[in-house]
């Protein structure tokens, strides 16, 4: 699809969408163009795959690498909104986005997250290696053409699919730190890939309504409700056996263990709740979601969080 036909039909739906009547523009707008929560989560998870990578840390590299994927998911952020504007307009918890109030015109997103792309991509080359470079361009590759334009308008696997996007930070940070890969760097990706959808699906039936009204094919739209937390629960089973593999990476060992093990059954009681309450009244079925999709955020900091504290005693 040519650069200019795609412009030219996300700017068709944005006039569509309602327009704030004084759009502001400021650094604010744009620094939420770039969706910070998701930039500090990428972050995160690329340190931990720096430090966890065998060998003494770089900390000019590690600057460079961080700061690169921070512009890489910038990137994202604004593009995804750019391209997105539409049925962000019309969804409740994406109304008030820059692009949909007018406070950020859309070209103007689109070249930022174009810009963002091209030079996180190249200060990562040129200043770390290559390696890492083409995997912070396939994360964007996954993430902007193919979930974002294709898979997520089109399936109900959108999320597991376009999952590798999110989970690519942690491999970007080893590969950085060593110029090479190894099975060590599967573990903290793995973690993300299939935590990915048990958090997204739990918001999702709470949101539901949003995103049948836009005609986005979130599972619990296509599938029902049942079918999706009996997903949920398959998922939640399958992240806590692989939170395991971590534990082949030289320097984890049972303070992460523990932690993993806690945080694992914490995580799969909240999944069984959702799921014993799949045929049950919608008020206490959307409660037991939302109750884990908040604790599925603090299930990830903490594993990623002892990973990082056990490559520090590592020394």
């Amino acid at each position: 699809m040519a650069t200019s036909d795609v412009n030219a039909g996300a700017i068709r739906r944005i006039k569509a969408a309602p327009q704030a009547q004084t759009p502001r523009g400021g650094v604010v707008d744009h620094l939420v163009l770039l969706k910070p929560r998701v930039m500090s989560l990428v972050v995160f998870t690329g340190a931990v795959g720096f430090a966890l990578a065998p060998g003494a840390i770089d900390w000019l590299k590690l600057l460079a690498t961080l700061s690169a994927m921070a512009a890489g998911a910038g990137a994202c952020g604004a593009l995804n909104m750019w391209w997105d504007a539409d049925i962000d307009a019309r969804m409740s918890r994406t109304a008030m986005r820059p692009i949909p109030r007018g406070s950020v015109p859309p070209n103007q997103a689109l070249a930022i997250g174009l810009l963002l792309s091209v030079v996180s991509v190249a200060a990562l080359g040129l200043q770390v290696n290559w390696l890492a470079a083409a995997l912070l361009a396939l994360t964007i590759a996954i993430y902007i053409p193919l979930y974002t334009m294709v898979l997520k308008r089109t399936t109900p696997q959108n999320i597991v699919i376009g999952g590798a996007a999110g989970a690519l930070p942690p491999v970007i940070g080893w590969a950085a730190a060593t110029g090479s890969l190894s099975l060590g760097a599967l573990a903290p990706f793995l973690i993300i890939f299939l935590w990915t959808p048990p958090h997204f699906w739990a918001l999702a039936i709470c949101r539901s309504g949003d995103y049948e009204r836009v005609g986005v094919p979130m599972l619990p739209n296509v599938a029902g409700h049942v079918e999706t937390c009996r997903q949920i629960l398959i998922y939640s089973g399958l992240l806590a056996v692989s939170t395991y593999a971590a534990l082949a990476i030289p320097g984890v060992g049972i303070p992460y263990a523990v932690v993993a093990t806690v945080c694992n059954g914490v995580f799969l009681w909240r999944a069984l709740t959702l799921y014993r309450l799949r045929n049950g009244e919608e008020s206490p079925r959307r409660k037991a979601a939302m109750a884990l999709f908040g604790y599925s955020i603090l299930y990830t900091f903490l594993l990623f969080a002892t990973l990082m504290a056990e490559a520090a005693i590592r020394g």
